[in-house]
């Protein structure tokens, strides 16, 4: 009997220990900032100078390098980036690329915008820096001279470093920077997908189509550093910057990333919004400047900068009850996207199995999508955080043209 129950205290210790091995809201590891974007004023923080993992946001910091050398005309955005094998054996997510291949600056930015491609981060890093190792030495000096005084950088892509460090606050002020600094860019992360080489890649931040009024920034996650966002949206002429670490899945960080912000507006005395999930996301066929027309208007220390017109908001009817869709992978035949449909709703117990095909037709690998339909737009969300449970990839489908919602 003693052993039985020093066996279930074992199990009860190892379980409680594991647990606490993931990143959580309000666990060890978590921190956050919300900001002001017009004045840098903080309106709550926790823990945010205490250093933290930034894992893929560090790719905020080799847009912000990017989109300087565009803007300085040292480099266009039809100029192709060469990959190297160094690039190319970055570790997933990535777009695939191989030794010796090309991809112009514009598709790496898609890239990390959206897939959050280390390949294409690494590529770049070596075509601004000479070398990675060297790009990220330059990647720490600018964030320096930008006021991130607690941030250390050793390589383009966020990739497991034991000393590349940074703070919630330090994320905050780039985040705001790149707002202020490059409005004719910032639209690219309100890029809702990318279609590279007949794949689709779709835009990892959920909020752009759940959280009314965010319009970029960049997801981030390793075992390290547990699950970590930083958002900007945009309310009633007040911009805020918004900074999670340290969540112990993606649900959890974009629920308390929303409930921050919404937080933060309330401070700002700026008046609620019923949360509906977004139905326009355009994807740009070529950023241009012009681009920066459909944004909000980005408020700036820029003195020759005029913010541009609102764009006059599109008028869209609520979405049917139960069309929505959640989509579990991309699969190369039919039978193994039918097969993933199917478990998915065995584990789930909601939805109706279906498999989608892609533009060409099973000829090519990742053209049969596994989805579970007949969710409604509150059920779709709930059903993914039950297969994401299970460890199942997912994402919410928007019932109008498949886009996604959420993820």
């Amino acid at each position: 009997m003693r052993l039985v129950v020093a066996g279930l205290w074992l199990g009860l210790l190892m379980l409680c220990c594991a647990t606490q091995a993931f990143a959580q809201v309000g666990s060890a590891r978590y921190s956050s900032i919300i900001v002001d974007a017009r004045t840098g004023n903080v309106i709550s923080a926790v823990n945010a100078d205490e250093p933290r993992h930034p894992a893929s946001l560090t790719k905020l910091m080799t847009l912000y390098m990017l989109f300087e050398a565009l803007r300085d005309r040292r480099i266009s955005l039809g100029e192709l980036v060469p990959v190297s094998a160094h690039a190319a054996s970055m570790s997933p997510t990535k777009l695939g690329l191989v030794p010796g291949a090309k991809i112009t600056v514009e598709e790496a930015v898609l890239g990390l915008v959206t897939k959050s491609a280390n390949d294409a981060a690494a590529a770049l890093g070596e075509m601004l820096g000479g070398s990675e190792d060297r790009f990220a030495q330059m990647m720490t000096l600018r964030a320096r001279a930008l006021g991130m005084n607690h941030t250390v950088f050793q390589n383009a892509s966020g990739l497991p470093d034991p000393d590349q460090w940074t703070t919630s606050r330090d994320l905050a002020i780039l985040g705001r920077r790149l707002v202020i600094d490059f409005p004719a860019y910032y639209g690219y992360f309100s890029t809702p997908s990318f279609t590279f080489r007949r794949r689709v890649m779709f835009n990892h931040d959920h909020l752009l189509q759940t959280y009314p009024g965010a319009d970029g920034m960049k997801t981030g996650y390793t075992q390290a550093s547990g699950y970590n966002l930083v958002t900007s949206a945009v309310r009633g002429g007040v911009r805020l910057i918004g900074v999670v670490m340290g969540a112990r899945s993606s649900g959890e960080r974009d629920v308390h990333m929303a409930s921050l912000l919404d937080q933060g507006f309330d401070e700002m005395d700026v008046a609620p919004v019923r949360r509906e999930p977004r139905r326009d996301r355009p994807m740009p066929a070529l950023f241009t400047t012009a681009k920066a027309a459909v944004m909000p208007p980005v408020v700036t220390h820029t003195a020759n900068y005029a913010a541009p017109a609102a764009a006059k908001p599109r008028v869209a009817a609520a979405a049917p009850a139960a069309r929505y869709a959640v989509q579990v992978g991309s699969f190369a035949s039919e039978r193994a996207a039918r097969e993933a449909a199917n478990s998915a709703r065995r584990l789930a117990g909601a939805g109706e199995p279906r498999v989608e095909a892609v533009a060409g037709g099973g000829r090519i690998k990742g053209s049969w999508r596994a989805q579970l339909g007949g969710l409604s737009s509150s059920d779709a969300p709930a059903t993914c955080a039950a297969l994401i449970r299970h460890k199942v990839p997912c994402m919410v489908i928007r019932p109008d043209s498949n886009q996604v919602a959420s993820r």
